[in-house]
Formats: structure tokens, C-alpha cells, sequence
């Protein structure tokens, strides 16, 4: 089941063209049950039947959960909360203009 993950995080990033934007390297693996962004070899972003995670600024993510726009993200039902990440349940990843800001912020994010 990950290698779908994979593959459509690997299609996300090249539709959304990503490396035209970004500075730092890049990789997609294998991540539990899903599959992750790795950015300057720090998670970025999870893609999972759970949803779409983006580690993001403490202010965003509070923001996000604030709207109801994004929950928190647990990697596992009776896991601890991940701080810094929002999780979009159920996420239309066709829309790809709604999902680029949030890839280049979250990569953005872990060159620092």
C-alpha cells in the first residue's frame, strides 16, 4: 500500500514543479504505511491514508487548527501529537495550486 503513496507524493512534486523553487535537496521514501518528503534529511511532509501532514510554523499549524482547516497529526490512533504538523484528513490532491504553497513552506521550513 505505501508504493501509492509514494508514487503519487512523487507525482505531486513533479506536477507542482517543485525543484524550480526550492534550494534544498529532496527526497520520497517509504514512511509506515505511506510515504515521506525529506527535506535536507528532516520529514517535510507525509502523505498516508490518514491524509497530507506538513511540518509548518508553530503559528500556522495553530492557525490551521484553529479553522478547523487541518487537524493534529498522530502517526499511530493512541500515538502522542507530532508538534509542528497539520494534518489534512480526506484532502483533494487534485487541486494542485491549494497544495503547492503548503510543499514549498513546509521544505522552506526544514532548511532552517
Amino acid at each position: 500500500m505505501a508504493k501509492i503513496y509514494l508514487e503519487q507524493l512523487r507525482s505531486l512534486i513533479n506536477e507542482m514543479k517543485i525543484s524550480e523553487v526550492i534550494t534544498s535537496s529532496i527526497e520520497t521514501k517509504h514512511f509506515f504505511s505511506g510515504a515521506a518528503l525529506y527535506s535536507n534529511g528532516a520529514i517535510s511532509i507525509s502523505l498516508s491514508p490518514v491524509g497530507i501532514a506538513f511540518k509548518l510554523t508553530e503559528s500556522v499549524v495553530k492557525e490551521l487548527l484553529d479553522n478547523d482547516e487541518a487537524i493534529p497529526l498522530k502517526y499511530f490512533p493512541k500515538g502522542h501529537v507530532k508538534k509542528g504538523y497539520a494534518l489534512f484528513p480526506q484532502p483533494d490532491l487534485t487541486d494542485i495550486e491549494n497544495w503547492r504553497n503548503y510543499f514549498i513552506e513546509s521544505i522552506d521550513k526544514a532548511e532552517c
